[in-house]
């Protein structure tokens, strides 16, 4: 089996899903794509619909928690006289 975090999960065939409600789907290939973004048309296998989705950009964090771009628009609205 191999795990891809932005990918479906490769699992070597033949393959056997039970869904959630109980039904069976079976796949007879040597390398099966389960999908696990769930936007797949092919549920439960793998139509590459997770290729569509942007993947999150990583923020910065401060050690206080808060990010770097929340600290960078405190700063501009210091500057334009308000309060902080």
């Amino acid at each position: 089996m191999v795990l891809n975090r932005e990918g479906p999960v490769l699992v070597e065939g033949p393959v056997e899903v039970v869904g959630d409600d109980g039904t069976t789907a079976r796949s007879d290939r040597f390398l099966v794509a389960i999908c696990t973004c769930r936007r797949s048309r092919a549920y439960p296998w793998c139509d590459t619909s997770h290729r569509r989705r942007k993947p999150a950009e990583p923020r910065e964090s401060r050690p206080d928690g808060r990010s770097h771009q929340n600290q960078n628009q405190n700063h501009d609205h210091d500057q334009e006289g308000g309060e902080a």
